[in-house]
């Protein structure tokens, strides 16, 4: 097991811990050649058994031929990932990021830049606002414990995540440039 930050803030939930007879983890990365450049994504989402064995396990990766970022892609594999999961599910769902700007933003900035009008405490307009609208609406309702994965640290899943993301940011780079 990797370390990982535990702070986390569970949606629409109380602070009661949930026995459930399954539960999902989803390991997600972005990526971007330039960045600015070509993007994409990867997920990783596995169904766990209470005891933690793997009953299913799903990969996917995804490209945008559109100039983007890395913080951008980042931000859209985790709303894809949540979204993928279909409109309803009761299980508890714990996300990694290997980007700690998800899970801090989750946890603890979101609350208060909605209540200012979507300005972070600087009073700047809070970047890629609609991606975290987005990621909002997709974590409504659900039961999500939001962490943090130090990236290229040996995790599994979140290898697995980066490698699909990098593989589909070459994707998209191919199709625009032809090499």
């Amino acid at each position: 097991m990797t370390p990982h930050r535990m702070a986390t803030r569970a949606c629409g939930t109380s602070d009661k811990p949930i026995e459930a007879p399954t539960h999902i983890e989803i390991y997600t990365d972005g990526s971007c050649i330039g960045n600015p450049g070509y993007g994409g994504y990867g997920m990783v989402t596995l169904r766990k058994d209470k005891n933690g064995a793997i009953l299913k396990k799903l990969e996917r990766k995804e490209y945008t031929t559109n100039i983007t970022t890395n913080v951008r892609m980042e931000m859209t594999a985790v709303c894809a990932a949540l979204e993928n999961l279909g409109s309803v599910t009761a299980e508890p769902i714990t996300l990694f990021c290997d980007a700690n700007l998800i899970p801090n933003a989750m946890n603890v900035w979101l609350t208060g830049w909605k209540a200012k009008g979507w300005r972070k405490s600087n009073g700047k307009p809070v970047e890629n606002r609609d991606l975290w609208e987005r990621l909002d609406r997709a974590a409504e309702g659900r039961k999500v414990t939001w962490k943090w994965v130090r990236g290229h640290s040996g995790a599994e899943h979140n290898e697995l995540a980066d490698r699909l993301a990098y593989a589909a940011s070459r994707e998209a780079e191919k199709i625009v440039t032809g090499r």
